[in-house]
């Protein structure tokens, strides 16, 4: 849902009738949208976002229709059926699991229906800003669902907090009791969205054979602040990379310690732009805390005086990527600086350098292209850098194995997470 926040004030008109809310609750293969991604119908056929590109769109509006018909939920996997070509599916191969469910008209003077309500907090007041929601589905057929509640930080949400209560009233004793709620915890806070199932009467959790479809579940979604990156070195890469980088969902700081190079119009694209020595800015917003696992460093200064005190404070953080470009001949007494610096092996093997995949790239924009590629490459486990056509296998990388360790935290990132006990 949380994808629909840029699209929603456009949409408010039909808040106030009947709609329904179809969201992929589980996906697999490959896939063009990733879990948590959903779209609004109304009773009027209007149509607020898509789930597969077209794909199966109209066969999930005529679902919508029938939940809006009879107030139940439902709950379909669509995949690609190489016996029926009439039947809704997924050209791509993945699969996709869909969970609809109907909101009523609003009631006048009533109170509003939880996901109405939700969607009027998203509209109103997290445009950009760090937001979860937290939704218990219903089971197929089931009706009266749609129970709800917004987050707005999720990063220090706890599953203890009074919202959620209602939410998890349905977790049973002993294991079920502390496992859910840790796992809506560790949803909320890594950022993204996963599917967790709810434990039965007997306080029992489903077994990844039974599946949740006959069920009740928490779908968690979680959006946090923009990760950090900061680009050292006010030149034409630096230049190349910032608005790069934007594209990507960062949050863009360039830093150099020379006013008359930082001070450029070329760089008005960057979020912020410091003039500080590197090292020096580094070591202080880790001390603010204004780092975290998911920031990314990009060394582009290629000046010894700047890159190494900066490098020796780089790989002593806990940041999702640390580049340094540079030729390999730069790159081996760099290496033997470090270590003469006391910097441990296994940190500076950590060390992306020379910087970025070898595309061939020769301009600063070339290069820009060639280190944002290994930056997508290097939080995921899944990737090759090897060309689509030579490899078999998913070609999306929105499946269980690849969950997001650095990079935004917007619905691109989003990871499943069903049935993570077992």
């Amino acid at each position: 849902m949380l994808d629909l926040i840029p699209l929603l004030g456009s949409w408010t008109p039909h808040l106030d009738g009947r709609f329904a809310v179809a969201t992929i609750v589980g996906a697999g293969g490959s896939v063009p949208r990733p879990v948590g991604t959903s779209m609004l119908v109304a009773e009027s056929g209007a149509v607020l976002g898509s789930l597969s590109g077209g794909c199966v769109e109209g066969a999930v509006v005529a679902l919508a229709q029938e939940a809006m018909d009879d107030d139940g939920s439902r709950r379909r996997t669509f995949g690609f059926s190489s016996t029926d070509a009439f039947a809704a599916g997924l050209t791509c191969g993945g699969e996709l699991d869909i969970h609809v469910e109907p909101v009523p008209a609003a009631v006048p003077g009533g109170t509003p229906h939880p996901l109405r309500a939700a969607l009027i907090q998203l509209v109103s007041a997290f445009s950009g800003e760090p937001v979860a929601l937290v939704r218990r589905l219903s089971p197929d057929g089931a009706a009266g669902g749609g129970a709800a509640v917004v987050l707005p930080d999720p990063a220090r949400a706890s599953a203890a907090a009074p919202e959620l209560a209602a939410l998890l009233s349905a977790v049973g004793p002993g294991r079920a009791g502390t496992e859910i709620p840790a796992l809506v915890q560790s949803l909320l806070r890594a950022g993204g969205a996963g599917l967790v199932p709810l434990a039965g009467p007997d306080g029992c959790l489903p077994d990844r054979a039974a599946g949740s479809h006959g069920r009740p579940a928490l779908l968690v979604e979680s959006r946090l602040a923009p990760p950090r990156m900061m680009v050292f070195g006010a030149n034409d890469f630096g230049a190349a990379l910032v608005p790069a980088a934007k594209l990507l969902g960062y949050h863009v700081t360039l830093v150099d310690a020379r006013p008359a190079f930082a001070n450029q119009t070329r760089f008005a694209a960057a979020d912020a732009v410091v003039t500080d020595w590197p090292h020096r800015y580094l070591a202080a917003e880790a001390a603010a805390g204004r780092l975290d696992s998911r920031t990314v460093a990009a060394v582009l200064t290629h000046d010894p005086k700047f890159d190494l005190p900066l490098l020796e404070t780089a790989l002593g953080l806990d940041l999702a990527y640390v580049g340094a470009m540079g030729s390999r001949r730069s790159h081996l007494q760099r290496v033997d600086d470090l270590l003469s610096a006391g910097i441990p092996p296994g940190r500076i093997a950590q060390l992306h350098s020379p910087i970025g995949l070898d595309l061939g790239a020769v301009t600063p924009a070339e290069v820009a292209v060639s280190i944002t590629a290994e930056l997508i490459a290097a939080r995921t486990r899944a990737a090759t850098g090897i060309p689509l056509r030579d490899r078999s296998g998913p070609i999306h990388g929105h499946h269980a194995d690849q969950a997001s360790t650095a990079g935004p935290s917007a619905p691109t990132t989003l990871y499943q997470q069903e049935n993570a006990w077992t």
